[in-house]
């Protein structure tokens, strides 16, 4: 089994902007959906919190999840990670996640967060099939994995090889279509196949998508995620508010939400938010921005954080 990368010691989980952007809209969809009944506050979070606890922190100021359970690969950390933790009712487990999933409570709703922070394995894969095996009707299931190139090379042929040996993608499918551009569309056939796999012997549910979210901060980041439901569910998500948001993707083939975040003084943006939503070819005059970074702020000014230093 391919081990976690130690990410918490080279990235610092508080300054990802894109990353933010991501989490708040989430905490905006999981509001939407607890206006169409799912009683979102009564879930159990299930998260990588390493000894950050971001989400844990968000989730439940945000949401009112009193249920957390927070899940650390690593022994190494373990003092860090007790020390860290925000809120007393958090829950620690130093297990592989795969070895935890199959304990959490089939009484119990659940957003699970399977948030890695490497390339697509073989380990990934089983974790997803077996979330989709065991979580309740109505839980949320949440994957990020690192879209960049999974190998070293720049060749599409070695990136061919490795989804295929490596990941179980037909070996049908040409060098042509692993070219980077096609690397998200990639991993999201290898994790909806494991999807697929795992809810196989569940006939009465299916995995309805809600999320396709692709960033970066610093790395090309993909989150994929939806609800385990029944028909009920389905038309609970169709005719709730949900639909309408921006970042709402009920089909993974559709074009994904890019979050993407302009770097922008502090006098900018204030000026920017002063005049949002603004129109499609609004551009401001004062100062020089171009149309791209307009529209993209446009679609995440509600979400963006802002980051200012303290002297204490």
């Amino acid at each position: 089994m391919n081990a976690p990368t130690e990410s918490y010691l080279k990235v610092h989980y508080e300054l990802r902007p894109a990353k933010q952007v991501e989490r708040r809209m989430l905490i905006d969809a999981f509001q939407l959906l607890s206006l169409s009944g799912f009683s979102i506050k009564d879930y159990q979070y299930t998260g990588m919190g390493s000894f950050y606890f971001i989400d844990f922190s968000l989730f439940h100021r945000w949401l009112g999840f009193k249920k957390m359970l927070s899940v650390e690969y690593s022994n190494k950390i373990r003092k860090r990670v007790q020390f860290n933790k925000p809120f007393d009712f958090i829950e620690i487990k130093i297990a592989p996640i795969g070895d935890v999933i199959p304990t959490l409570s089939p009484d119990l709703k659940h957003a699970l967060w399977l948030d890695y922070d490497g390339i697509l394995n073989e380990s990934h894969l089983a974790d997803i099939s077996l979330a989709t095996t065991y979580l309740s009707v109505g839980s949320i299931l949440l994957i990020t994995v690192d879209i960049e190139p999974p190998t070293d090379t720049d060749d599409p042929k070695d990136w061919r090889n490795y989804f295929v040996e490596e990941i179980g993608l037909p070996s049908s499918l040409r060098a042509s279509q692993f070219a980077e551009s096609k690397l998200p569309a990639r991993n999201i056939d290898a994790i909806s196949r494991a999807i697929s796999e795992g809810i196989l012997g569940r006939p009465e549910v299916r995995f309805l998508p809600l999320f396709n979210f692709i960033y970066s901060d610093g790395h090309l980041m993909l989150t994929v995620g939806g609800m385990i439901g029944t028909g009920t569910e389905r038309r609970k998500i169709v005719k709730g508010p949900i639909a309408k948001a921006l970042y709402y993707r009920g089909d993974w083939k559709a074009e994904p939400c890019r979050i993407s975040v302009p770097r922008l003084t502090r006098k900018e943006r204030q000026f920017l938010d002063s005049k949002m939503p603004c129109g499609e070819n609004w551009k401001p005059k004062e100062f020089e921005l171009d149309a791209e970074s307009v529209a993209a702020y446009r679609e995440i000014y509600r979400f963006c954080p802002a980051y200012a230093e303290f002297l204490l």
